[in-house]
């Protein structure tokens, strides 16, 4: 078996442990106290502790019986885990969370939910002994898992039938999809493992893919054990595979499909021995790619819990300012019944759109256990606080890794005190000293609507600069990086940057320099497409008037290095 190459990325692995750290602090100090005054816990998944924001990526692997999961994982490891077990017939009959540990064990699965400073399984509690007794964590030192974690799964199970009466589920002590479910909604990656030679979907398989809408993104197929039939016959698999998919998974993407045989030994068919490999080494360059796009998924989770904290919050607002003095169970019941409409109401009063509020059936099923009088008032500190982390705290972070993972952490990320080495006449052609924070009042004040505002509503506070107006029609020229007509808040705070530089005296570019190009608008975003207006900005300056106009920055810099030198 070919040896895996993890490899080391010292700076990005840093700069990922740095955000990983500011998540925590904006969770425990903007986030949750909102949700704990509100008991979103109640209404949606418990609050959430370090454990669950520092974890691993998570890969969650699903199939039926003998489709080669365990195997799987034990090729990744180059070396079966503790506690796994491999054979034609069901073998595996718990969930098992593979993670690194110095030493190969295994713990029950009610000491690792307690443990939930180091384990971010606490919220499997709600499913009680039937499923703990069925849950464990298999710890081993083996490289890869220092970058991912695996959950391994029971093989789903067939429909049996008995002297030719109705089939029967074989019965479990918990409710399988719904452990799915859970699973799936933390998990970075989704595996479907098939069997090349029985493509079949049970029942249960069926229901257990349906809990996993809502994370299309995460899924990959896997055509396992594929190394035993031609080519022919792969392509006839294949076909038959995409048909029984398409009848359960109803997403218009198709699904990208990995062919290979995942275990210790060689494959078996040289006729298509290099596909399969190929195949093989994609899923797995994919997964280790994972703990970089998984800080990117971090961050965009708790995007989409703070927009359904706010959402919860205003919600219950409404809801209690609705009731009255008199006739409190009739109203309740009322609200109840159109809770659909009231819904609307909240989106046109507080212009949030309707695919930021939650499902309208499962909140009418929660709200029915409450009592609506003692639903707590709206606090606008902590509403003000939420609004300034996904306004300012969480586009910061995001712009550090744009989407495609290319953006190299800049001297000035990885050290906080770098930027001030630098001298002043350099210092404002970086964007690390556009201090976005220190515009966020402003930009929220003028109500942004998805995050972006108008070209007219920015007039305003660009013309109090007191700037003449075709200096200012430069400024925004500047600002408008990906030329939309709008501002989202680093365009602004950059537009806002350049009219202080040239209130400070200093001559405007005429095209924006590399340098203050706001991180989500370089590599990430347009370096793969060349057609995009922001990377053709960068490139209407002829390259060499570029390297001349950077040059002259690093030759003044230089030389004042070197008088402060001399006169030391």
């Amino acid at each position: 078996m070919k040896k895996l190459n993890v490899q080391e990325q010292k700076e990005t692995d840093k700069l990922f442990a740095t955000s990983t750290d500011a998540l925590k602090s904006l969770y425990s100090s903007k986030i949750k106290p909102l949700e704990q005054l509100t008991k979103f816990g109640d209404f949606f998944s418990p609050t959430l502790t370090d454990a669950d924001i520092a974890a691993k990526p998570m890969i969650l692997l699903l199939g039926q019986y003998s489709t080669g999961k365990t195997s799987f994982i034990n090729y990744l490891l180059e070396k079966p885990f503790v506690g796994s077990n491999v054979a034609v017939e069901p073998s595996t009959d718990r969930f098992n969370a593979v993670m690194h540990g110095t030493d190969d064990r295994i713990l029950p699965g009610n000491i690792v939910c307690v443990q939930s400073q180091d384990f971010p399984f606490k919220g499997l509690e709600k499913f009680g002994n039937g499923f703990m007794g069925r849950f464990q964590c298999s710890l081993s030192n083996a490289p890869i898992l220092e970058k991912v974690s695996f959950i391994d799964t029971p093989g789903v199970l067939n429909i049996i039938t008995h002297g030719g009466n109705e089939g029967k589920k074989v019965g479990r002590s918990y409710d399988f999809p719904q452990i799915v479910e859970w699973f799936a909604e933390r998990s970075d990656m989704i595996l479907l493992l098939f069997d090349a030679h029985k493509l079949d979907i049970s029942d249960e398989y069926r229901e257990a893919i349906t809990k996993l809408k809502g994370h299309d993104e995460k899924i990959r197929i896997v055509l396992n054990k594929a190394d035993n039939i031609n080519a022919q016959q792969l392509l006839r698999v294949y076909g038959g595979l995409m048909w029984s998919l398409g009848r359960v998974i109803t997403t218009p993407e198709v699904k990208k499909v990995t062919i290979g045989s995942f275990w210790s030994g060689p494959l078996q068919n040289k006729e298509t021995e290099n596909l399969l490999y190929s195949e093989m080494v994609d899923l797995i360059k994919d997964i280790l790619l994972l703990p970089k796009n998984g800080a990117i998924r971090k961050v965009n989770d708790l995007v989409k819990r703070s927009r359904l904290v706010k959402v919860h919050a205003l919600i219950l607002n409404h809801l209690r300012s609705e009731m009255p003095v008199f006739g409190k169970e009739k109203k309740q019941a009322e609200l109840i019944a159109n809770l659909d409409k009231e819904f609307q109401k909240i989106s046109l009063i507080s212009r949030i759109p309707m695919g930021d509020f939650p499902d309208v059936d499962h909140y009418r099923t929660v709200l029915k256990v409450h009592d609506f009088t003692k639903f707590p008032k709206i606090n606008e500190k902590m509403l003000a606080q939420l609004n300034e982390v996904l306004a300012v705290d969480f586009p910061n972070l995001l712009s550090r890794f744009p989407i495609d993972g290319t953006h190299k952490p800049s001297a000035y990320e990885l050290n906080p005190f770098a930027l001030d080495e630098v001298d002043e006449n350099v210092r404002w052609t970086l964007f690390e000293n556009v201090d976005i924070s220190a515009f966020a009042p402003l930009f929220n004040s003028l109500n942004p609507m998805d995050g972006k505002i108008q070209g007219q509503v920015a007039k305003g506070p660009l013309f109090q600069s007191g700037l003449p107006n075709n200096v200012l029609a430069h400024i925004w020229r500047l600002s408008d990086v990906d030329r939309d007509g709008k501002m989202d808040i680093e365009e602004f705070a950059l537009a806002m940057h350049l009219v202080n530089v040239k209130l400070k005296g200093y001559e405007l570019p005429e095209t924006l320099p590399t340098t203050l190009i706001p991180f989500s608008k370089r590599g990430g975003m347009f370096g793969s497409n060349p057609n995009s207006s922001s990377y053709q900005t960068i490139l209407s300056q002829p390259q060499q008037q570029q390297q001349q106009y950077q040059q002259q920055f690093i030759n003044n810099y230089e030389q004042q290095q070197q008088q402060q030198q001399q006169q030391q």
